[in-house]
């Protein structure tokens, strides 16, 4: 009988094709690097919407060589970065590179809303948010600035409806993946009605929307043209999981509000699953989940564990050399630089805002530490770096807690920081909860087999799909010393960096 998951994840940095079981264990994976975009000029990123399709189809094709079983797949999904954009013609053939999500372009100078909508948003002082929105959507980049190829485009599409139209030849899309600057209404997780202000912000039109599919339907099945290319078997269903952050939620096994997701990637983020439709910041939506009918509550901390990255490349090279040298991984010895200093970093202060949030904490906000002596070395900085990242992420905690009324009382770290005991444990006495990794590390991969499993009947609820699949792995409590470090710092220092640095942070030069 086939009951096994084939789950596609196209991540920033990688895409990985890999097979579960119906009781979440990872039987087969095959991971391909990609380049995460190239740039023309400054604040640009984009790539060539063939690197993906290129690197699902050879991840897929070494599953096969590496001996997974193509008859024992019972279904498949698949799951994208959020925000990176396509335009496509009546084919599905793309217009332009695509745009990705770590793109910082914007378009300046465009007409405000007008009508009831402009003069709602004035009174209540939202009208700067709308024009953030709008000067960020891609769709109106293309329109001022390539109209031709706005004007060509047959379908707009996020990764995942461009890689689904590669899979199925059908222009759909999972619900649970529309995350940007497009006209949906995150409420009721449908495209927004026609009075809708958002079509007046962007210059999309209905027509050049895929047709949505909730998540755990059937959004198509694998054609023989993409079975020939990436060697699924025709015929097999592709079941709508969706966006990257969502199925890893999932996958760690958050369903309740009480249980949050710290996702230390790329993009340090807070996710909480609910069934109701709360702002944590007003008109920023909470995202839809990879359970129909429920929402993320989500606050991010845009680059957040790139400065990790950052701080290996710029000052991580002894580590690097020792590690290649005694045969182990790096961050075993990152984790040490992290030992050798005490908890607080001996007064060393981190505010992780490398890049602008809209409105958390606001646009105008910039990286900082305070508090450097005679006494600091690189390794207090790299355990303030983990340190400002937990600070922040707690900060994000408490809107959350403040606005559903629902307290988190437990914590799942997912991403590639998840790997680091120093960072779970310094996360469990910053919060004061305890702090676990899910049994897998591909959290995001087994959220969308999650998916697929009970799309397809292996598992007859979310509730039970989640209780068979996944499973907590090592736990951290807090350290009661520790935590009261952390917390004087926290509520004396931190909380009140943010408001003495933003006047300066105001007369800074534009980034």
């Amino acid at each position: 009988m086939a009951e096994n998951l084939l789950s596609i994840d196209n991540g920033t940095q990688s895409v990985r094709a890999m097979l579960f079981s119906p009781q979440g264990d990872l039987l087969h994976i095959k991971q391909i690097p990609i380049e995460p975009y190239y740039s023309t000029a400054p604040g640009l990123a984009e790539q060539d919407p063939e690197v993906f399709w290129g690197a699902v189809c050879d991840a897929c094709q070494g599953l096969w060589e590496e001996g997974a079983d193509k008859s024992s797949i019972a279904a498949a999904a698949l799951t994208t970065q959020r925000s990176t954009v396509l335009n496509v013609d009546r084919d599905g053939v793309p217009l332009r590179p695509a745009i990705s999500w770590l793109d910082q372009r914007r378009t300046e100078g465009l007409k405000p809303l007008g009508g009831l909508w402009g003069a709602a948003f004035q009174i209540i002082g939202a009208a700067g948010t709308v024009a953030y929105l709008q000067a960020e959507a891609e769709a109106n980049w293309i329109q001022t600035h390539q109209p031709e190829i706005w004007d060509a485009t047959y379908k707009y599409l996020f990764l995942s409806g461009f890689l689904t139209h590669c899979l199925t030849g059908r222009f759909v899309d999972s619900v649970a993946c529309q995350v940007g600057y497009v006209p949906f209404d995150y409420k009721n997780q449908a495209w927004s009605k026609k009075w809708d202000w958002k079509w007046q912000a962007v210059p999309v039109k209905p027509d050049l929307l895929p047709e949505l599919v909730p998540v755990g339907e059937i959004l198509g099945e694998i054609t023989p043209q993409a079975a020939d290319a990436t060697g699924i078997p025709a015929g097999l269903p592709l079941i709508a999981a969706a966006a990257d952050k969502a199925t890893e939620v999932l996958g760690a096994g958050c369903l309740r509000p009480e249980l949050g997701c710290l996702s230390y990637g790329s993009s340090a983020t807070l996710n909480t699953t609910h069934t109701r439709y709360i702002e944590i910041i007003p008109l920023i939506p909470p995202y839809p989940a990879a359970v129909p009918g429920a929402y993320n509550l989500e606050i991010q901390i845009f680059r957040g564990y790139w400065m990790v990255s950052w701080f290996k490349q710029e000052f991580g090279l002894r580590e690097q050399k020792l590690a290649d040298q005694q045969g182990i991984q790096p961050e075993d010895l990152f984790d040490d630089l992290v030992h050798a200093v005490p908890p607080g970093s001996d007064g060393l202060v981190l505010q992780p805002y490398w890049s602008p949030g809209l409105r958390f904490p606001g646009p105008e906000a910039r990286g900082a530490m305070i508090g450097f002596s005679d006494t600091h070395t690189r390794a207090h900085i790299y355990r303030a770096i983990l340190e400002g990242l937990a600070y922040a992420l707690r900060e994000a905690s408490e809107k959350s807690d403040r606005r559903s009324k629902v307290p988190i009382r437990e914590l799942r770290v997912a991403g590639g920081g998840s790997q680091s005991d120093a960072a779970l444990q310094l996360t469990a006495d910053i919060f004061g909860l305890p702090v676990s990794r899910p049994h897998l590390y591909e959290t995001s991969g087994l959220g969308a087999a999650i998916d697929a499993a009970v799309g397809v009947g292996l598992h007859p609820d979310f509730d039970a799909g989640v209780a068979a699949m996944t499973r907590v792995g090592e736990t951290f409590l807090p350290d009661p010393a520790a935590q009261s470090v952390y917390d004087e710092l926290y509520n004396r220092v931190y909380k009140n960096m943010y408001r003495q640095l933003r006047p300066l942070y105001k007369a800074m030069p534009p980034r």
